[in-house]
């Protein structure tokens, strides 16, 4: 499995909007955007600029196949939140979505050496919130209807993995390294 990790780039601006704006990636997110390029610019003008953020492209043998970002990083409290998505359905798999959450982990834990990785789902996600537990993260617990889209309210699990529980995890599971641009 060939999965690299390249920074966000302007030129990856139009593919990002496209992803954003197709509903069965919105569907768990926590808003329903309608994007235009000119929104794409400032976006990418704000969080390049934001030290508490990073954002990459998932690219699997070299094609670009979703976005997988660290937000919220907080040096004091030695944590951030990270979310991701791949758009490609015939590139989704229980194998890259695991090993595409351990070596986020390591990134986290080893390259910036945080203390807690934390992540929100929502409840009705169940896959995605077992597969958190899969790889090691704890449920901290529910938010209850937190998130209104579309006049619907959802709850949201708030999770999270702390730096000691990841090492522990990591001598019991195998997997293919991935690298971070």
């Amino acid at each position: 499995m060939n999965v690299t990790m390249t920074l966000l780039r302007k030129e990856d601006l139009a593919l990002v909007m496209d992803w954003r704006m197709r509903p069965y990636i919105t569907e768990y997110m926590y808003t329903d955007p309608v994007l235009t390029m000119e929104g794409q610019l400032k976006w990418f003008g704000r969080i390049s600029a934001d030290p508490t953020q990073r954002n990459w492209i998932i690219r699997y043998e070299g094609q670009p196949v979703g976005l997988i970002n660290l937000v919220d990083i907080d040096r004091v409290n030695s944590r951030c939140v990270w979310g991701y998505y791949v758009a490609e359905k015939d590139c989704r798999s229980l194998k890259l979505a695991t090993y595409l959450e351990w070596n986020l982990y390591d990134y986290v834990f080893e390259t910036l050496s945080l203390h807690k990785l934390c992540n929100e789902t929502f409840t009705a996600n169940k896959q995605v919130v077992r597969m958190h537990q899969l790889c090691g993260s704890k449920e901290d617990g529910v938010l209850r209807d937190h998130i209104c889209k579309n006049g619907v309210y959802y709850d949201v699990s708030m999770g999270s993995i702390l730096a000691g529980e990841w090492a522990e995890k990591k001598k019991t599971v195998k997997y293919e390294t991935f690298s971070f641009e």
